[in-house]
């Protein structure tokens, strides 16, 4: 029997009241469906996969969601949630074996969408991107055990209350692009692997004090506003480390920071001391410092770095070389500029 169903694009302005028996997967992105709702939805039941990205849906009713006892993956992104939030996030509550929700373009301030997920305590992939929101408070994600991906990207947020994220034990993915933050200090989320923090403001990003090592292996912190290479001492499974787009001037320890561009506000007096902030980097792979503000190359914060296979330093303003720089770039395999512009320099230091 036929289980999965495509009716993506075809011009509908309301639900298929009839479905075939069995039908688990249905897609329905891309048509004018204003909202979801009706007494008896034959063909509900078995529901497990449901897309309605992109439509006009403003409207979803408790008596259809009850009926959506299988459903696992839930798909609304790109439509009119912001509109009768309050009754739609009431029948959102019905929906407890939910695991993948995308929720992502619908204007959502942040009451909304903490509205909208407070009881799906089911969830594992969330995407909250391309929203209104403009900060997290602190109980926002309490009920999610299992969640492991967030994306959060593409908001306005500017502020993340103490605690936000450490109710979420199992995540693993955090994406943060595109907001406003200007400060990631006491940084705590020791399970993630990966983490996307490119495209905001940022002048600090501090981790927090302790002894237990962090999980990530990828950390994006390009386009941002850093002065200086981050503190990352307990980092000790990175691997991708994108600092691109910056203002780093200097990658010594204890390097000055130039005052005019220093935010003051209590943090920055907090966590401005002299680390070592490659102490840990044994196993960085790929470092990207491209874009930034170094006019001298310091071998010696390269030298703990054994894992580097590629480092790159282009649109920097590089002056003064040291001569042992052939001898030290051999342990590196690629070393090098824009790739167009070098296609065969595995082997070749491009500065």
């Amino acid at each position: 029997s036929l289980t999965k169903l495509s009716c993506k694009g075809v011009g509908l302005r309301k639900f298929p009241k009839e479905l075939g028996q069995g039908i688990k997967y249905l897609e329905l992105s891309n048509n004018f469906i204003q909202n979801l709702s009706g007494s008896n939805m034959p063909g509900f039941q078995q529901l497990e996969y449901l897309d309605v990205c992109f439509n006009q849906l403003e409207a979803m009713s408790a008596t259809t969601l009850a009926q959506l006892l299988w459903l696992r993956s839930l798909l609304l992104g790109s439509n009119h949630l912001d509109w009768n939030y309050l009754a739609n996030g009431e029948a959102f509550h019905l929906l407890r074996n939910i695991e993948v929700l995308d929720l992502s373009v619908n204007n959502l301030e942040s009451h909304m969408a903490s509205w909208y997920i407070s009881n799906l305590t089911s969830l594992r992939v969330l995407d909250l991107s391309g929203n209104t929101m403009t900060k997290l408070l602190a109980g926002t994600f309490q009920n999610w055990p299992w969640l492991r991906q967030l994306d959060l990207s593409n908001n306005y947020i500017m502020e993340i209350q103490e605690g936000a994220f450490e109710p979420l034990e199992e995540l693993e993915v955090l994406n943060l692009a595109l907001n406003s933050l200007l400060c990631i200090s006491g940084f705590s989320l020791m399970q993630l692997r990966v983490l996307n923090l490119s495209h905001n403001a940022l002048e600090l990003f501090s981790s927090k004090e302790g002894a237990e090592p962090y999980l990530l292996r990828v950390l994006d912190l390009s386009h941002n506003r850093h002065l200086s290479f981050p503190e990352l001492p307990r980092a000790h499974d990175l691997t991708h480390l994108n600092l691109s787009n910056s203002l780093i001037a200097s990658l010594l320890p204890g390097s000055p920071h130039p005052r005019e561009f220093i935010l003051l506000y209590e943090e920055m007096q907090r966590f401005n001391r002299t680390v070592h902030p490659m102490a840990a980097l044994t196993h960085v792979a790929d470092l990207d410092l491209s874009n930034n503000c170094l006019e001298l190359f310091p071998f010696s914060f390269f030298h703990s770095l054994g894992s580097l296979y590629s480092l790159s330093l282009a649109r920097n303003c590089l002056q003064d070389v040291a001569k042992d720089c052939l001898q030290w770039h051999k342990a590196v395999h690629a070393l090098a500029g824009p790739p167009q512009q070098h296609p065969s320099c595995a082997a070749t230091l491009v500065l």
